[in-house]
């Protein structure tokens, strides 16, 4: 179930581009998906396109 506020989307992904990815999230300590999130963040500020900043969670959440 997605996140409230967040965009759900279907991604049809390489097994091994996937596997990297869930890699590289268990090393810095991030879901996948958020992983996948934070290496868009990236690539778009490398072409200096600076998206809104994600959503502070709800205290108590």
């Amino acid at each position: 179930m997605a996140s409230p506020g967040k965009k759900s989307y279907p991604l049809r992904i390489d097994p091994a581009l996937w596997a990297e990815i869930e890699r590289l999230a268990a090393q810095e300590l991030r879901s996948a998906n958020a992983q996948v999130e934070f290496l868009l963040r990236e690539a778009l500020a490398r072409r200096g396109i600076k998206p809104a900043p994600p959503p502070k969670p709800a205290p108590g959440s």
